[in-house]
């Protein structure tokens, strides 16, 4: 059977999936040594969207001819490099759009309704003491600016819509969608009431959302992130919650996961999440079935399920 590195985990049925297919080497168990002295058996890759392939372990796989990615983000692999080498890329678009996008819209009610004030206001017998909690914000007419219009991105605006929500959305060109377009980020996030961030990460959107967006957004914005922690400002972010100059923060994902900054961890006014955007029993199911499925697919027909753009010309 062909030889597969597995970088990072994989779920006892994606797993009994692969090694039926596969003589499967978990990059964890490796020796010292062992990539170097066997890497050009390697054929195969399955890796998740944080881990990747880093160059260090990529140079070692001289005869490697796919990698499949478990998740929808791939910043962490060099798709371009591999599209160069003919090595096809995949990835699980589509089957966690709905998902994500629900997070989204929870950690936007979370932030909206201040759920965890609510929370801490019962369960410290503040309501007993001192009668009704503060009043919160509706969610409801809201002007929501969506920062990427993907698949995900047009999830989002779809389940915003029965909140009779104004949707605006910036991308780096204009999409074939009813809502309105803005090519300008800053002059958006001036005229919405909350920001959600569903752009891909990379070097290319690395800290789009800066501190002229976050100012811009202001004292009564909120930002929502569901995208990678890379494309915020952290640091300006942390500046802009704790001065006022931005009202609310719902994370779902941060710079250095898994360690996420002690001042946002003590403010009030932010929501966070351990990245678990898609992390539901049955969505987690459906990306890894279509991880091995595009495995088994290059094994067999020498092409991939669902390539990722830069790969998609490879093996039609």
């Amino acid at each position: 059977m062909p030889d597969l590195l597995l970088i990072g985990g994989a779920t006892p049925v994606m797993l009994e999936r692969m090694q039926a297919r596969f003589t499967v080497h978990r990059l964890a168990d490796l020796p010292k040594g062992w990539l170097a002295e066997n890497g050009g058996t390697i054929t195969h890759v399955a890796t998740n969207g944080h881990d990747g392939v880093k160059p260090e372990v990529m140079q070692h796989l001289p005869n490697l001819q796919a990698i499949s990615c478990y998740g929808v983000g791939y910043d962490n692999i060099d798709a371009k490099a591999c599209a160069a080498r003919g090595i096809p890329v995949s990835h699980t678009p589509d089957v966690l759009n709905a998902e994500v996008a629900t997070t989204a819209l929870m950690l936007m009610m979370a932030c909206y309704r201040e759920l965890l004030r609510d929370d801490a206001w019962v369960r410290s017998g503040d309501w007993e003491r001192k009668g009704n909690a503060p009043l919160t914000r509706s969610v409801d007419g809201q002007k929501v600016g969506i920062l990427g219009m993907g698949r995900i991105g047009q999830e989002i605006a779809r389940k915003l819509e029965p909140f009779g929500t104004e949707i605006l959305y910036h991308t780096r060109s204009k999409k074939d969608v009813l809502h309105r377009y803005c090519p300008d980020l800053v002059e958006m996030a001036r005229e919405v009431d909350c920001l959600i961030v569903i752009t891909p990460g990379g070097a290319a959107t690395r800290h789009l959302v800066n501190a002229e967006v976050l100012e811009a957004l202001g004292p009564q914005g909120t930002l929502i992130n569901v995208a990678r922690g890379t494309v915020v400002d952290e640091a300006a972010l942390i500046d802009a919650l704790g001065s006022g100059k931005l009202g609310w923060a719902g994370l779902d994902v941060f710079e250095n996961e898994p360690r996420v900054p002690d001042a946002l961890k003590a403010m009030k006014n932010v929501v966070l999440l351990p990245h678990v955007g898609s992390a539901t029993v049955e969505t987690r199911a459906a990306m890894g079935k279509l991880t091995v499925d595009n495995l088994i697919a290059h094994l067999d027909e020498g092409r991939v399920l669902t390539p990722v753009p830069e790969c998609a010309h490879l093996g039609k």
